[in-house]
């Protein structure tokens, strides 16, 4: 619950699929029948690049990463000075969980043209492992001068490796950089939060997690958190409260659920 991956953008179809694959197709009748479509009407019409990109947008709703990817091979076999390309199959290799694949994409579209996606999401990959190339990217697009937004997303991330390498103050002065720059920027918050957890220094995470929570009521990871801190302060009614709001935001928070178990 702790790794962000920052989003900073917004195929020769294998039938056989694994169960994973196969589960996420059923859940999603919906997509199911549109990437049959799609598959269909590339039948007709193999050279058609729209059609395929639909197709690989299906295939990534369906979490069949490997088809999608191989779609987008298809495409920069034929396209391969295409910068968006590049972005698109290594955004998906992230998704599938292949980071060294999703680096040489990266890296691959930054020799066609050095774009602002591919250089922070790289960037972002080098920060989560401890690769100080993660300042150079940041530094990099700082330079560009692209506006508020874009800075908290290169502070973010810069905030990150410091975060990663355990310089904890260079960390928590860049998260609030970000945050100065882009208050709604949830993942900041989260991981300034977390540079106090990992110290010990709960009730200073529990202001900012609080902090999160009045920017977004929504945003079941920060009460789930608050309730970690609050559990780590003793302070047991509040922290099975938070619990219990975090758990009716998110159906899927296990933790929080095994929490509530353990505390009432």
């Amino acid at each position: 619950m702790k790794n962000w991956i920052l989003s900073c953008l917004s195929i020769v179809f294998v039938v056989a699929c694994g169960d994973n694959d196969r589960n996420a197709a059923q859940n999603n009748p919906d997509q199911q029948q549109i990437m049959e479509k799609l598959t269909a009407e590339l039948k007709q019409y193999p050279d058609s690049a729209g059609l395929r990109m639909r197709l690989i947008n299906s295939l990534d709703s369906l979490q069949m990463y490997k088809e999608a990817i191989a779609q987008a091979d298809s495409l920069i076999k034929k396209d391969s000075a295409n910068n968006g390309l590049w972005v698109t199959k290594a955004q998906l290799e992230e998704s599938n969980k292949d980071t060294a694949a999703a680096i040489k994409s990266y890296m691959a579209a930054l020799r066609v043209y050095p774009s602002v996606e591919a250089q922070l999401n790289l960037a972002n990959i080098f920060a989560e492992s401890r690769n100080p190339q993660a300042l150079v990217l940041c530094n990099n697009v700082h330079k560009m001068g692209l506006g508020r937004e874009t800075d908290a997303d290169c502070n973010f991330i810069a905030g990150i490796f410091y975060a990663r390498t355990g310089q904890s103050k260079q960390a928590l002065e860049l998260f609030d950089k970000a945050i100065n720059d882009n208050y709604t920027l949830m993942e900041a918050y989260m991981e300034k939060g977390f540079v106090y957890y990992d110290n010990k220094r709960y009730a200073e995470a529990v202001e900012v997690f609080e902090r999160a929570i009045t920017v977004n009521k929504m945003y079941a990871d920060a009460y789930y958190w608050k309730a970690k801190c609050e559990e780590s302060l003793g302070n047991k009614e509040e922290a099975i409260i938070n619990y219990k709001r975090s758990l009716g935001l998110d159906k899927e928070l296990k933790e929080a659920a095994e929490a509530i178990k353990r505390l009432e």
